[in-house]
């Protein structure tokens, strides 16, 4: 931590999540919540389970079980509770957890719940209190549904759809994902940012309510600078050389690349080209920020890469910032599991992985200096609270387990 009395709670301490959801955007969101210290339950179905426990790639144990690093990099600090919705004992179960939760995520799609007779104006009737909020591509909440809201999502049509690919990639040619699971991890974000607002509403008022989270409308909000232009301008934005150069340039050091912005700044440009021995480019317009896009492209980063290329890519990186650019490298995902910057700023969390071993994770990027550290419990084994919470909060008595257990509901 980066302070020497570290001692007040996590904000979140004595809230309880039910997190009925799957993959990446529902476990995502509460991964969050576990990490600033709210009791998180995964409701699974059983046998199976999160959907994201049998998506590699796995890591194995030495007599040959396996466990998905998917489903340990996004589920530590949870308890698993396998039930059966569709048994009147487990539904009978759910209710009493409702009863006594705080908060229920839900990313089953569209009416999942209504479907089981478990949708939100049922839930509130039990808990008025209950803050319901659920991830579905387009949205789905009484009076608010649009032409696509009974579509299925995911993270690449998420992009895609949200304007991201057309915005993303070369001019001459197709549009382009960005290369993590944004589409699911983006929603995953708001949504617990949806909860806590929700919350602090149910702290004044005593009311909870239905958090209505769209994948789609997460996305679109972060083409905000795009959207603010087309609408002063009227001009649809795209993959050109002209915005390339503008955010910045990519050029080849000899180990990688180098990201460069701030490109526009003549003065700057007379610098870069006084170090790197090119002077007689210093006092052409076209050479100080002053030509399109394609001039960039095809006359200015030839021109720096005759020098970068014979440089590592933190030298060149380290020589431009002493000029005023604001400077990058691409980094692998190599490169930043061992990056130096993050481990000292304690960025890595390490759990078991329920083999017998350790996983190394990432943190939650949100420093609370002054509250305890966020836990670091193992994730869990698909149904290994059964008995822990449906036998108190569920409930259930021990022969109802037994019962359930025999007909494999739970």
């Amino acid at each position: 931590m980066t302070t020497s009395n570290a001692n007040l709670p996590l904000p979140l301490e004595g809230i309880r999540v039910l997190d009925a959801t799957h993959i990446v955007a529902g476990p995502f969101c509460s991964l969050i919540l576990a990490d600033m210290g709210a009791e998180v339950i995964k409701i699974e179905r059983p046998g199976s389970g999160d959907n994201s426990r049998e998506r590699g790639p796995f890591i194995e144990g030495p007599e040959g079980q396996k466990v998905s690093s998917r489903y340990l990099g996004i589920n530590r600090n949870k308890k698993s509770v396998a039930v059966d919705l569709r048994d009147p004992r487990c539904k009978r179960a759910f209710e009493n957890l409702v009863r006594r939760s705080d908060v229920l995520l839900d990313n089953w799609g569209p009416g999942a719940f209504h479907r089981l007779g478990l949708g939100y104006e049922h839930l509130r009737e039990i808990n008025p209190g209950l803050v319901y909020a659920s991830i579905t591509g387009y949205g789905d909440s009484q009076g608010m549904r649009g032409p696509y809201s009974n579509w299925p999502a995911n993270n690449l049509s998420i992009q895609g759809m949200a304007g991201w690919m057309e915005l993303t990639g070369a001019p001459d040619g197709p549009p382009q994902s960005v290369g993590d699971n944004v589409g699911d991890s983006v929603p995953g974000l708001w949504t617990a940012l949806g909860i806590l607002l929700a919350l602090e509403t149910r702290r004044r008022s005593g009311q909870g309510q239905h958090v209505d989270m769209a994948m789609y409308e997460c996305l679109v909000s972060h083409v905000i600078s795009n959207m603010n232009a087309y609408q002063a301008t009227g001009d649809n934005m795209g993959r050109s050389w002209d915005r390339m150069a503008t955010a910045g340039l990519t050029f080849k050091a000899k180990d990688g690349y180098v990201l460069m912005a701030g490109v526009r700044f003549g003065n700057r440009w007379k610098a870069l080209w006084q170090l790197i021995g090119r002077s007689d480019l210093a006092e052409d317009a076209r050479y100080l920020g002053g030509a399109d896009g394609e001039f960039f492209v095809q006359n200015i980063v030839p021109a720096i890469e005759e020098w970068s290329s014979l440089l590592s890519k933190w030298e060149v990186a380290g020589k431009l910032t002493e000029v005023g650019f604001s400077m990058g490298v691409t980094q692998t995902i190599a490169d930043l599991a061992h990056c130096p910057h993050l481990q000292a700023r304690q960025m890595f969390v390490e759990t078991g992985d329920t083999l017998g071993g350790r996983f190394t994770s990432v943190k939650t990027p949100v420093r609370l200096t002054a509250c305890v550290p966020s836990p670091e419990e193992t994730p869990p084994t698909l149904g290994q609270h059964n008995r822990e919470v449906l036998g108190s909060l569920g409930g259930l008595t021990p022969q109802e387990l037994d019962s359930m257990a025999a007909d494999g509901v739970m």
